[in-house]
């Protein structure tokens, strides 16, 4: 078995599971945002009355935080009176940050565990070799009620990446590049694990990247092996005892894609599909009007700390705003500590209070007809930053940077040393 389908047997009660199989899971975390009041009410109308088992249930306050209309405010203050009511501790409110860093940051995620959020990017996980994935409001709701869930075994797509990453290129360039050549359909409802030599140069933060932008090519869920660099990243987060499965010699992957990075140049998707995706070269010196970092994607320390880099003693080009959205409060605390924040303040960014922001498009950095942004997220369709007639690239965070310094799309390698 792939030890995707280890973790599935595992939380099933099962000793195998095969591909395609019906298996009805208990869930080891379930997560739920303030988009998805429609899961409280579910749960009431299948005539719940308590939670399963509150310890289990975490609810985010992150979509739009703080809450910028009455509507907003008066879903919040549900989610509030349903935990306290509930007796749900892990009430993360609007001062925590965006779900799957704040699970990162406090050890929530961990290798074998089975963690459902009503959040599509729940694939994030996988970078710590956990089964993630994202679900709709019933699903959750029945979570609520019983502590279980159903999945349907998937296949397994293995994609390697190979080589040393050139100068300012990084996860998000990588996984740009395979969702370009793959296509936004290739993996639906299927997982993806990433494997090959690339991966020893990425960091934790730079896997999360990674498997957040597997929802994009439609996956189930997303997989790296856990490694000396996830131990370390672990060590003083996780404070429970967890199990790191390992695939069978011998499995059988439904297709496998090997892609040779040693000479990739950094990239972009350009409006408005995430594979439409073509080296950053074609479109240098498009005006942006906005350059956006922040998100689940591209919010964390490691991303602030590339800006911070490029921007440091210089100054944003004039006609173009550079909105920072840290990912969670611990990171924009370290941020702080590390004197990032300061950099790109003094270099003339906004910066705006851990969470999503505008990156679902309700507050917080929207654009306006006719505007270019090139954003570190994880989407450009339209409408999905403000007005449909807005554009969004999407780029690395060192991509942003560069472009918030010029005003326009360059190549951010020249900026690095």
């Amino acid at each position: 078995m792939h030890a995707i389908e280890k973790i599935l047997a595992k939380a099933a009660g099962k000793e195998s599971v095969v591909t395609g199989e019906i298996v009805n899971c208990v869930v080891d975390l379930a997560g739920i945002n303030d988009l998805y009041l429609q899961t409280v009410r579910s749960f009431f109308e299948m005539g719940g009355v308590k939670v399963h088992d509150p310890s289990k249930v975490i609810m985010f306050l992150d979509h739009y935080a703080p809450a910028s209309s009455i509507v907003q405010a008066d879903n919040q203050k549900q989610f509030r009176e349903f935990c306290w009511d509930q007796g749900i501790d892990l009430l993360m409110d609007i001062n925590e940050g965006v779900c799957h860093q704040v699970l990162a940051d406090r050890g929530l995620s961990y290798p074998g565990e089975l963690i459902v959020v009503t959040d599509s990017h729940t694939t994030t996980h996988g970078a710590f070799g956990a089964f993630g994935t994202g679900v709709g409001a019933t699903d959750l709701a029945i979570i609520l009620a019983t502590g279980k869930l159903w999945f349907r075994v998937p296949e397994v797509i293995r994609i390697n990446f190979e080589g040393k990453l050139p100068k300012g290129v990084y996860a998000k360039d990588i996984i740009l590049h395979a969702i370009g050549e793959l296509g936004a359909d290739y993996a639906v409802y299927k997982a993806v694990e990433f494997t090959g030599s690339t991966l020893k140069q990425l960091s934790v933060s730079e896997r999360m990247a990674l498997c957040n932008m597997t929802t994009e090519m439609g996956a189930k869920t997303c997989y790296i092996q856990p490694d000396e660099i996830t131990m370390e990243f672990l060590k003083e987060k996780v404070t429970r005892n967890y199990e790191i499965v390992t695939t069978d010699p011998g499995y059988q992957y439904a297709a496998e894609h090997t892609f040779d990075v040693s000479k990739l140049k950094p990239q972009v998707a350009a409006p408005f599909s995430v594979d439409n995706v073509a080296d950053v070269t074609q479109y240098i010196g498009r005006k942006v009007d906005q350059a956006y970092l922040g998100s689940c994607t591209g919010g964390r320390v490691e991303d602030l700390a590339i800006a911070a880099k490029i921007l440091a003693g210089k100054q944003i080009n004039p006609r173009t705003r550079l909105v920072v959205v840290p990912a969670s409060r611990g990171v924009l605390l370290e941020a702080m500590e590390k004197g990032y924040m300061k950099t790109l303040i003094e270099a003339g960014a906004t910066f705006v209070t851990p969470g999503c922001a505008s990156c679902l498009g309700t507050h917080q950095g929207m654009l306006a007809s006719g505007e270019t942004c090139i954003s570190s997220t994880n989407r450009n369709f339209p409408g999905r930053m403000g007005h449909t007639k807005g554009e969004i690239f999407l780029g690395s965070p060192a991509a942003v940077a560069a472009a918030a310094l010029e005003g326009k799309i360059v190549d951010p390698s020249q900026y690095l040393d």
